[in-house]
C-alpha cells in the first residue's frame, strides 16, 4: 500500500462529491461527534439542523472539525479532515444572500435533510437552523495499491509480493544467459 498526501484541489473534489460528513465540536474539554449532511460552496460548507447538543455547543465554541472518507478496500481509501468556524445564518435580511445559497444547495437533494426536520418521537416539531462552516484549512490522504516495481539488476533492495517474485525470476534468467 502507498499512502499519499492529497492536494487542496483533490480534497475539494472529494468534498464536493460527497455529502455525508462527521462533524466534531467540543465544549468544556468534551468532544462530541455526529454524522451530518453538508454541501460545499466555495469556502463554506452549508448544513442545517434543529436545536440540540451540536448547535448549542457550536454556539458556545464555533471551532469545529469535519471528516469525510471513502473506503474501497482495506488498502484503498481516502480521508479528508476540515477545520473550520461555525456561523449560524438566521432568517434576517443581513443573512439573506447566504441563506439563498444554502437553500439552492439543499434543493439539489431534497430528501437528505428530512432527518434533521423530523421531530423525535414524543417531541414537538423544532425550527430549522441553517448554518455554514468557513473552511480555515483542510488536508487529506489517500492509499492505493503499490506501484509494480520494474525488475532491475541495479538495485539490491528486497522487493515483496509479485514485484519481488518477478525480480527474482528476472535475475535468475539474466544470470543463466550471461
Amino acid at each position: 500500500m502507498v499512502i499519499e498526501e492529497m492536494t487542496d484541489r483533490e480534497c475539494r473534489a472529494m468534498l464536493s462529491g460527497t455529502h455525508r460528513a462527521r462533524l466534531a465540536c467540543a465544549l468544556n474539554n468534551q468532544p462530541y461527534i455526529v454524522p451530518m449532511h453538508v454541501e460545499l460552496d466555495d469556502a463554506f460548507l452549508y448544513g442545517f439542523s434543529t436545536l440540540g447538543q451540536k448547535i448549542e455547543w457550536m454556539r458556545q465554541n464555533p471551532l469545529v472539525c469535519l471528516e469525510i472518507d471513502e473506503l474501497t478496500t482495506v488498502s484503498q481509501w481516502a480521508s479528508v479532515v476540515i477545520f473550520g468556524v461555525y456561523e449560524e445564518l438566521p432568517d434576517t435580511p443581513e443573512y439573506g444572500p447566504a441563506r439563498s445559497i444554502a437553500d439552492r444547495l439543499f434543493q439539489k437533494r431534497p430528501v437528505w435533510w428530512e432527518p434533521a426536520s423530523v421531530p423525535l418521537a414524543g417531541h414537538e416539531q423544532r425550527s430549522r437552523i441553517v448554518f455554514r462552516i468557513l473552511i480555515s484549512r483542510m488536508s487529506g490522504r489517500r492509499a492505493g495499491p503499490e506501484a509494480p516495481e520494474t525488475p532491475s539488476l541495479v538495485t539490491n533492495a528486497p522487493a515483496r509480493g509479485l514485484a519481488g517474485r518477478l525480480r527474482r525470476v528476472w535475475d535468475r534468467n539474466t544470470a543463466r544467459n550471461s
